[in-house]
């Protein structure tokens, strides 16, 4: 689409308005973000559009899209996705070697598996290798009544960051705070971090990691813009 607009501004509503225009989602909905914070981020997105107009520039339109569309439509369906990951989740499943990865999986996931159990009660089963291993169904109970009673927006930016992590964990340790959106990318990516640094990087595997960074840190970013009234 190409830009058809000069001015973009925020009404009082928090919603975004292109000249006089309102901005729409995909399924006609109004735009109206849940904070001035966050209505601001996706002025500048629409700001930011030179001739034509770049969906895959506007990550915080598409997560905001998304929350109103997809998942405000059947939020507990949403979360009931979400929380299966803890079924198979990535920070239980260790390696048996080299000592030196195994002390590094110790060293940052097992800190986080003890906040998970003090936050939320739950306790996993540790396995070595890649086997399915059931995890507690109380454990899994528990944390998908923790994202069940998380609103559409906040669920809306947990998706990518669950999916890109393949841990619960550490999504629920980036929206309480416990982890910044850069280290709980790299303690998601331990493993894949590791064997670069023993036997150097593939430049197709950096940039498919860093494009996921980048939408990691952006799922964060618009989280943290959700307490910023």
């Amino acid at each position: 689409m190409k830009r058809f607009y000069k001015q973009v501004t925020v009404t009082p509503e928090r919603g975004i308005l292109l000249d006089a225009r309102q901005v729409k989602t995909p399924l006609k909905a109004s735009l109206i973000l849940p904070t001035l914070a966050l209505a601001e981020e996706v002025a500048l997105e629409w700001r930011a559009q030179d001739k034509d107009i770049l969906p895959h520039t506007m990550p915080f339109t598409g997560l905001a899209n998304a929350a109103i569309d997809r998942v405000a439509a059947d939020a507990q369906g949403f979360a009931a996705g979400l929380a299966q990951y803890g079924e198979s989740e990535l920070l239980c499943y260790r390696a048996d070697s080299p000592p030196d990865l195994v002390a590094r999986q110790d060293l940052l996931w097992n800190p986080l598996l003890a906040w998970a159990r003090e936050r939320y009660d739950v306790s996993f089963t540790l396995v070595t290798g890649v086997m399915h291993q059931h995890q507690p169904a109380e454990a899994l109970t528990r944390l998908s009544a923790t994202i069940s009673a998380r609103n559409p927006w906040e669920l809306a930016a947990l998706s990518p960051i669950v999916t890109i992590a393949g841990s619960l964990i550490i999504a629920l340790a980036v929206l309480e705070r416990e982890l910044e959106a850069d280290a709980a990318f790299d303690t998601a990516h331990l493993d894949e971090l590791w064997q670069a640094e023993q036997w150097g990087e593939d430049w197709m595997a950096a940039e498919t990691r860093a494009a996921h960074r980048k939408d990691f840190s952006d799922a964060c970013r618009f989280l943290r813009m959700l307490d910023n009234g």
